[in-house]
């Protein structure tokens, strides 16, 4: 997939960032190994309101241009009063609608090529 190139996705964060979320400052591009050394990368960082990590990264499906978000195992539970229930729903609503961002620009980008 071309558009995992590091800097293609930090420029698509920059962009996502400029619309005003207010958790996207959490948001970073870190190297993932690509196949034979490719310049891959991958969309990562630690939730605010919970210590769980995430990467965002795209459909392995050939021809796919969806976004799916992976939570990294957590070793205890983590029990959540309202208010950091409420600061976790907007984190999440902000990684909704960064996969939304990602899958339209991952579209263009795709179409603008063929």
């Amino acid at each position: 997939m071309p558009f995992r190139t590091m800097t293609t996705l930090q420029a698509w964060i920059d962009d996502f960032r400029a619309l005003g979320y207010d958790d996207a400052g959490i948001l970073k591009v870190i190297p993932q190994d690509g196949e034979g050394g490719s310049d891959t990368g991958l969309i990562a960082a630690g939730l605010r309101s919970v210590s769980t990590t995430f990467y965002v990264s795209p459909e392995t499906e050939p021809g796919s241009t969806g976004w799916a978000v992976t939570f990294e195992p957590r070793e205890n539970a983590a029990p959540l009063g309202s208010a950091r229930v409420l600061a976790l729903s907007g984190e999440l609503a902000m990684l909704s609608a960064l996969c939304t961002f990602l899958q339209a620009r991952a579209e263009a980008f795709v179409e603008a090529r063929s």
